[in-house]
C-alpha cells in the first residue's frame, strides 16, 4: 500500500512539472514575435520583441531585490557593530569606575606604632571632672 501512495506522488509531480512546462513553451511561442516600443530615455524607443524586455525585467527584478536585501543587512549589521562598541565602551568605564572606587575605599596598609597614640583615659578619670 505505501508503494501506491509513492507511485501517486511522483505521478503527481511529473504532471505538474509536464504542465509547467507546457505553459512555459506556449508563452515563449506566443510572445516571441510580438512587437514592442520600450522607452528607454528621451528621444531613444527601439522596438524589440516582448520576450526580452520580459526577460530583462525579471533580471533587473531580482538583482534590485538582490541589492535592497544586502543594503538592509548592511545596515542591520553596522547598528549591531554600534551597539556592541556602545556596550563595550559602557563595560570598560563601569570597570574603570569599579576599580577607581575599589582604590579610593582601601586603608593604608602603613602601621602606626602605639608610643605615639595617646592612650584613652579611663572612665574613672573623666568622671571626677
Amino acid at each position: 500500500m505505501g508503494t501506491l501512495w509513492l507511485k501517486i506522488k511522483v505521478w503527481t509531480k511529473i504532471a505538474l512539472f509536464s504542465l509547467l512546462v507546457i505553459y512555459a513553451l506556449c508563452f515563449v511561442f506566443n510572445n516571441v514575435n510580438k512587437p514592442m516600443t520600450v522607452w528607454l530615455w528621451f528621444g531613444k524607443e527601439p522596438q524589440t520583441s516582448l520576450l526580452p524586455v520580459i526577460f530583462f525585467s525579471f533580471v533587473i527584478g531580482v538583482v534590485g531585490t538582490l541589492l535592497v536585501r544586502t543594503t538592509v543587512k548592511t545596515i542591520r549589521q553596522i547598528r549591531d557593530i554600534r551597539d556592541r562598541g556602545r556596550t563595550e565602551r559602557m563595560a570598560r568605564e563601569m570597570a574603570e569606575m569599579k576599580s577607581k572606587a575599589e582604590r579610593l575605599q582601601t586603608k593604608p596598609s602603613s602601621v602606626i606604632p602605639e608610643a605615639t597614640v595617646a592612650p584613652a583615659p579611663a572612665a574613672s578619670e573623666t568622671s571626677e571632672l
